[in-house]
């Protein structure tokens, strides 16, 4: 019997989800595109995962296959499925004070700091990581006008929703003391019994918004002390991670921190930024 030939191998192609099915063609241009708009690269084995996020808006957007739903987006440059695209191949893996060494070392370089402390997360997810750093800064620094303020951005729009909204499980706060919970967050009572939200005053500290790392130009407006930009590089191949870098260096203020995610070794990348401790990183000497 004759083999197929490579490019038309689809996932999906049995039963009824047949009609459906990615080709290899399709799942290559889908890499292309998502790479020209976000920076991620896909690797070949993603291709199930692929069809698993985007099946959803080829039915959402009542299309018949893949290959319309690429046609789509290539003819409508200025859709707004392009987000929907983006968000459906966004990772999002985050939690609590995940990886814990990170939080002293931000208190005590925040400690020794004069005026308001500024802080980037550039991968804000659905908010457990920047809740944390500034549940840390408040704990340092203390809450109100001019100690600190943390600016939290993300490409994915939907995860950004959710973490403004601040609410979350209260068994997933389980590091926190009680103390800590009762000082940061509001329990929730009734139908959102089990619940939390976190408490306007901490909220007040955070400023949320979408930011595309690869857009010509950056929201943020002025200059930082501390960059977390954790777990991010790793969905950029080389160039665009070196990009990115030279122009964090921009936003960085003399002698700032970037703390990168715990297999992210940014030595490699650039002489921007000197290793201060594990995965933390300071700007060079110099650069401004």
């Amino acid at each position: 019997m004759q083999k197929k030939p490579s490019n038309v191998i689809a996932i999906g192609a049995t039963g009824h989800h047949e009609r459906y099915a990615l080709s290899v063609d399709d799942f290559q241009k889908i890499s292309a595109l998502i790479y020209q708009r976000a920076g991620i690269v896909l690797a070949a084995h993603k291709q199930e995962m692929v069809y698993n996020r985007l099946l959803r808006r080829v039915r959402a957007c009542n299309l018949t296959n893949f290959s319309h739903y690429i046609q789509f987006l290539e003819k409508n440059p200025q859709s707004s499925e392009w987000q929907a695209f983006i968000n459906a191949l966004t990772t999002n893996l985050t939690a609590f004070f995940r990886e814990a060494h990170h939080f002293p070392i931000l208190a005590e370089y925040a400690r020794h700091h004069r005026g308001c402390f500024t802080l980037w997360c550039c991968a804000a997810s659905t908010g457990e990581e920047p809740w944390s750093l500034a549940i840390t800064l408040a704990e340092t620094l203390g809450l109100g006008p001019g100690r600190f303020q943390l600016f939290a951005s993300d490409i994915d729009t939907q995860v950004l929703e959710k973490a403004r909204q601040g609410i979350y499980r209260q068994e997933n706060l389980s590091m926190l003391t009680p103390d800590q919970l009762q000082r940061y967050f509001l329990k929730g009572t009734g139908e959102h019994n089990g619940l939390v939200r976190v408490r306007p005053e901490l909220a007040a500290m955070v400023n949320f918004y979408s930011q595309n790392l690869l857009a010509a130009e950056w929201k943020l407006q002025e200059k930082v002390d501390v960059i977390f930009c954790r777990n991010v590089m790793i969905y950029f191949d080389r160039k665009t991670q070196q990009s990115i870098l030279s122009r964090m260096v921009k936003v960085l203020k003399p002698e700032g921190l970037l703390f990168a995610g715990h297999s992210e070794n940014l030595s490699q990348l650039s002489s921007d930024f000197v290793l201060q401790g594990q995965t933390v990183y300071r700007l060079a000497e110099g650069k401004k």
